[in-house]
């Protein structure tokens, strides 16, 4: 309708063009977009910090997040802006502490209910518990598609307020799970804008979650399916185009540096693609955060590209200034905003409040929602299940291997009677860290392994385990520059040099000592997810299926931690790399 008016009076307007005082000349209409991704459920403030400034060994760190937090910044910042709209790239729910992953993350949608959040582009992490499980998160409901019953606090879930975005992820009748994009009217009468927004996440997606989950779904090139869309929006009337992917970049700047030096990552090639009209991407995925003028890499694309870190803990203040009349973009900046918390005594020492910094309070509702929830999880999360001897963490050493992936492998190796057990490093989602005496508790063990994945059994030969190790190193974004190390359970051990071409990086194995056989098919335990040849280990799929598995693996977990009664941290040297100091992880 917008559309029609505008061409049934632009004969009109163009005849008074010319009377028109230059003092009348159109001001342009001003719209902010608060936007956050990668939440991950994060209730409380997740006691991490936002590295403000400073020199290495003495940087400036700022503690910030929770959900109470976070909804107290957002309303905050909307403050005195008539046109605001607050948007989500992905991942705000799955791979989530325990307070809400416990109950199927419904207490992250209800507090970004309570936040006022309003669209959000499906992230891979949305997926975990399948598509029927993301409706239902969508629509409401209590229909269990888990093994975790629904509606278990609150007996009526109402599903998000906010609407959910997938452009390009496409059902068996060639649809998309949910609208591909939304738009979006600010202003009244000739001031009056019009911004439209596309939702997707990155085409890899299947690579990234266990395939039961998404058979019924298949995932588009993202530049292919957002170009599509671009004009579209523009013969809809839209005045500005925003993206929502969640896909990402690598800078080594700052958290609000502007320059972005050293942009890498799997979104700079889409967005070497993408349509001139797109005004504003906000990313996700690479848990980075950044706000970079494009523009300056590309000058055919100048759009905004955004980021604001992970679980809270940034919100990115977008402002577009956009001209009514020529229905464009004028103007355009952003900044990423600290959403500092509460002091916290963590590892490092106390990390107290930075006062040059604004300090949000806990918003009220949700601090109230939070804690019901919290309460509601302690018993479940404080059952004792063992001890351990020390700290287990998934940083990674030189070689790429954790005690903590160790420990996960040998666990998954003796619930499924395996020679050798594999465990993917980004399955591990939290440290083990002992309480007084040494005790681990469910809870712990459960944000270790929060997904619910069913362990199985494949025979691969010697010769199939080279050809996969080979697949950290050269498989889809698993590259030299960003392996991907599986970790390994005791008594499998290898040697690699990352100096070598591929297929040859792999220089020894062993099992117990002895060399590994080329033809001799060995028994391999592993997740569901691995076994359909997530990560991009497809070597996986080519593997016989054996008898065994069936278990959980966060019920393996505990089942080893409680038969072992003390743990004692796996000694490291089972990856053994020959050349010089491991790269940095992969995209999340």
């Amino acid at each position: 309708m917008r559309r029609a008016a505008f061409l049934l009076l632009a004969p009109v307007l163009a005849g008074c063009a010319t009377t028109r005082p230059v003092a009348e000349a159109v001001r342009p209409v001003e719209v902010q977009i608060l936007a956050i991704n990668d939440f991950h459920g994060a209730l409380e403030p997740p006691q991490l910090a936002v590295v403000a400034g400073g020199e290495p060994g003495a940087e400036r760190r700022v503690p910030a997040g929770g959900a109470a937090h976070l909804a107290s910044a957002i309303s905050a910042l909307r403050q005195g802006r008539a046109n605001s709209i607050t948007v989500a790239a992905g991942d705000l729910t799955g791979g989530s502490p325990f307070a809400s992953s416990q109950f199927l993350d419904e207490p992250a949608i209800h507090a970004l209910n309570l936040i006022g959040l309003e669209l959000n582009a499906v992230g891979n992490h949305e997926f975990d518990r399948g598509t029927a499980e993301l409706r239902r998160l969508q629509n409401g409901g209590c229909v269990q598609n888990t093994a975790l019953k629904p509606c278990r606090v609150d007996a009526d879930f109402p599903g998000a307020r906010f609407r959910y975005l997938a452009a390009n992820v496409k059902t068996a009748d060639g649809k998309t799970l949910f609208p591909a994009t939304a738009m979006k009217s600010f202003g009244q009468g000739a001031d009056r804008v019009e911004i439209g927004f596309i939702g997707l996440t990155l085409e890899g997606t299947d690579a990234l979650v266990a395939p039961d989950a998404i058979r019924d779904v298949a995932f588009a090139d993202e530049a292919e399916t957002i170009n599509t869309l671009v004009p579209e929006l523009r013969r809809q009337g839209a005045d500005a185009v925003v993206v929502l992917i969640h896909q990402g970049v690598y800078t080594e700047g700052r958290y609000n540096d502007k320059a972005c030096p050293g942009l890498s990552g799997a979104l700079l090639p889409i967005l070497g693609k993408l349509d001139p009209g797109v005004d504003v991407v906000v990313s996700g995925h690479t848990h980075q955060a950044y706000v970079c003028d494009y523009g300056q890499a590309d000058p055919a694309r100048p759009l905004l590209l955004t980021s604001a870190g992970s679980r809270g803990m940034l919100v990115t203040d977008i402002t577009l200034s956009i001209d009514p009349r020529r229905g464009r973009v004028v103007a355009r900046r952003a900044d990423n905003t600290i959403v500092q918390s509460l002091p916290y005594d963590g590892p490092g020492g106390v990390l107290p409040i930075d006062p040059g910094f604004t300090a949000y309070p806990a918003d009220p509702a949700v601090q109230a929602l939070v804690a019901r929830y919290v309460a509601a999880a302690e018993p479940i999360a404080r059952r004792v299940v063992g001890r351990i001897g020390g700290p287990l963490q998934r940083a990674r050493n030189a070689s790429g291997e954790t005690q903590l992936g160790s420990l996960v492998a040998d666990a998954q190796a003796a619930a499924t009677a395996a020679e050798i057990a594999f465990m993917n490093s980004f399955g591990l989602r939290a440290d083990l860290v002992p309480g007084s005496g040494g005790t681990v508790t469910f809870g712990q063990l459960y944000s270790v392994q929060p997904f619910g994945n069913v362990l199985q059994v494949k025979g691969l030969t010697g010769a199939q385990l080279r050809a996969l190790l080979e697949q950290q190193f050269a498989s889809g974004s698993n590259t030299v520059e960003r392996p991907n190390m599986l970790q390994v359970s005791r008594g499998f051990s290898y040697t690699y040099d990352l100096t070598r071409p591929a297929g040859q990086r792999i220089v020894s194995m062993t099992l117990n000592g002895s060399a590994i056989e080329d033809s001799r098919v060995y028994r391999v335990g592993l997740s569901n997810f691995l076994a359909a040849g997530g990560d991009n280990f497809t070597v996986f799929t080519a593997g016989r299926d054996l008898p065994g598995g069936g278990q959980e693996d966060v019920a393996a977990l505990e089942a080893y931690v409680v038969k072992a009664g003390t743990i004692a941290p796996p000694p490291l040297g089972r990856i053994i790399r020959l050349d010089a100091p491991a790269a940095p992880p992969p995209e999340d």
